[in-house]
């Protein structure tokens, strides 16, 4: 994936709340219907901020209609087998306790 003309921290600019996944966890996409759901860990967004550690969550969605809703940050950096820069993606559902 290319990068995007923003870093990550203007992406995450106007988000009230939201979640910086830094971790996924588990299999879980459905190569049929597109559905996903994996298990994550990151931070918590508030305000455009990073608040707050957070484990144990779930993201989940729909590929056809994440694919469109991704934004890509400038960050790219080539130091593995698989390079991609920060994503934002809006209308995931995230659920955790």
């Amino acid at each position: 994936m290319e990068p995007g003309p923003l870093s990550p921290a203007e992406l995450m600019a106007d988000i009230k709340e939201g979640f910086y996944v830094t971790e996924m966890m588990g299999m879980g996409v459905n190569g049929v219907t597109g559905d996903y759901s994996r298990g994550a860990a990151g931070f918590w967004i508030e305000n455009g901020e990073l608040t707050y550690p957070v484990s144990e969550m779930t993201v989940a969605g729909n590929l056809k209609d994440m694919f469109p809703e991704i934004t890509p940050a400038k960050d790219l950096e080539f130091r593995y087998g698989t390079n991609a820069p920060t994503l934002r993606v809006e209308g995931m559902t995230v659920a955790g306790a």
